[in-house]
This record gives C-alpha cells, structure tokens and sequence, in this order.
C-alpha cells in the first residue's frame, strides 16, 4: 500500500482490472457493484461513469470518492491481484498490487 494514500484521496483516481489475472471471483462486485460488474465472459470489468463496462486491455473507469474505500477494498481482497487504483495526474499506482 502507498504511504501516500491519505494524500490521494483529494486527487482524482481511476481503476482497472487485468483481465489476464482475474479470477472471476466477484469479490469486487460485491465491494462496489457501481464500479465493477461480472460479463458473460465470467470476468470483472470496471464500469464508466455510463455504466457500459470498459472491456479494452487496460481500460480505466473513475474512482468516485464516495466509493473509494469500497474500491480499496476490493483491490486489497482480489484473489487475483488484478485490480489496480492509480492517479489520474501521473498514473501512479496508489493501491493494487504494483503500489509500493
């Protein structure tokens, strides 16, 4: 977890999900069902702020901070480690498995 975490939570962020690591489990579903949502497919994707899902490797969706504990949540409980919260400025991860 980044050390600058509390600092973050001021500054606009977006998540994304590697489908390559998910594992289907819908834990993030259950954590945020705003951000992200299970396809046919069987794995998460991060919906936009229209609600269609973001379906492109590495496509990102806003983090909207009423929900941002819930999508932290979610990143720290993911079987896969795939789900990634980074700042939209630098695109520096913030929590995930590549946040220092």
């Amino acid at each position: 977890m980044s050390a600058t975490g509390e600092a973050t939570t001021s500054e606009a962020l977006e998540v994304w999900i590697d489908q390559d690591l998910c594992t289907g489990d819908g834990i993030c579903v259950q954590y945020a069902p705003e951000v992200f949502e299970l396809d046919i497919d069987g794995l998460a994707y991060v919906k936009g702020e229209d609600d269609e899902l973001r379906q492109r490797p590495g496509d990102s969706a806003p983090v909207p901070l009423t929900l941002l504990q819930d999508v932290v949540d979610s990143a720290k409980e993911c079987p896969g480690d795939c789900i990634h919260v980074r700042r939209v400025s630098d695109r520096v991860e913030v929590y995930g498995p590549d946040a220092d």
